[in-house]
């Protein structure tokens, strides 16, 4: 018979984090599958346009989306909130170098 290992107790089922934007909460993906999609679409160097509108796709739940929509960001500025988002989850600072 082949081996078996419940990790279960090893595993964290936290949820997922949320940035807080003028005072609302959104919720930000940060399940495995969809942050390796992200850290991909992220690796190719200066992501460009396409890149980042499914790195915002998949990040943000709809609900979400909607309420950054309603905040009528600029571009740089939605950079801005996805970046911090990568960064919320990897726990990295992409802002380095950055002014």
């Amino acid at each position: 018979m082949a081996k078996v290992i419940d990790i279960t107790e090893k595993l964290t089922f936290d949820g997922n984090p949320s940035l807080i934007i003028k005072g609302k909460k959104l919720e930000v993906n940060a399940d495995a599958p969809t942050m390796l999609k992200v850290m991909g679409l992220m690796s190719t160097g200066e992501p460009g346009l396409s890149e980042i509108l499914k790195t915002y796709d998949l990040m943000f739940p709809e609900k979400s989306q909607k309420e950054i929509e309603k905040l009528k960001l600029s571009f740089h500025d939605l950079t801005v909130v996805i970046q911090n988002a990568i960064e919320l989850i990897t726990g990295e600072d992409m802002s380095q170098g950055e002014q």
